[in-house]
């Protein structure tokens, strides 16, 4: 019987290398999946968190605009609104002046706004809000109206207003600025 001498690929010791080598490299390409993943999820969170400061801001802007609309309700007379902005009521801006809502001191300066009394729960600073007089509207006749829609005599006055609230969300970062007109109806 003969023995025969098997070929040796490699020895053990060169082995071990080898797999020293590719346990260091997958542990490499695992801890970089597993830093990408916690950046995403980081992102992630932020981008979710500005979410709901910008509609926490909205529902605080929504709110003052409702509370806002319901102050005009009660409103009978226009001798309030006036170029100074007493209370949160004011004048349209001449044409070519910037408009009263883009003016940052009406909205930092106590007396010229008006802080909305509906609370908003989780919001940095309290909903706040003005009024702009815009104009009157004055109709004397409407041949193609056959009725008085608004239970008046011989005219009709619609008085026209512009609401700009504000609203912070969770951080003063977050805010929203929205407008509505509004018209009413003064004997």
């Amino acid at each position: 019987m003969m023995l025969r001498n098997i070929p040796r690929l490699s020895s053990p010791r060169a082995n071990a290398g080898v797999a020293l080598f590719i346990s260091l490299v997958l542990l490499l390409m695992l801890t970089i999946i597993g830093v990408s993943a916690v950046q995403s999820t980081s992102l992630e969170v932020r981008m979710a968190r500005n979410d709901h400061d910008t509609l926490l801001a909205f529902q605080a802007a929504e709110s003052a605009l409702r509370d806002a609309e319901d102050q005009l309700e009660a409103i009978t007379s226009i001798v309030n609104f006036t170029d100074t902005g007493d209370n949160g009521l004011w004048t349209v801006s001449d044409l070519g002046d910037p408009p009263r809502w883009q003016e940052d001191a009406n909205w930092t300066t106590a007396g010229k706004h008006v802080e909305a009394p509906t609370t908003v729960d989780g919001v940095a600073a309290a909903p706040r809000y003005i009024i702009e007089h815009a104009a009157s509207v004055i109709r004397e006749e409407n041949a193609y109206q056959i009725d008085d829609p608004y239970g008046q005599s011989a005219s009709d006055r619609v008085e026209i207003f512009r609401v700009t609230a504000l609203g912070t969300g969770g951080t003063a970062q977050a805010q929203v600025l929205l407008q509505s007109t509004y018209g009413r109806v003064l004997e």
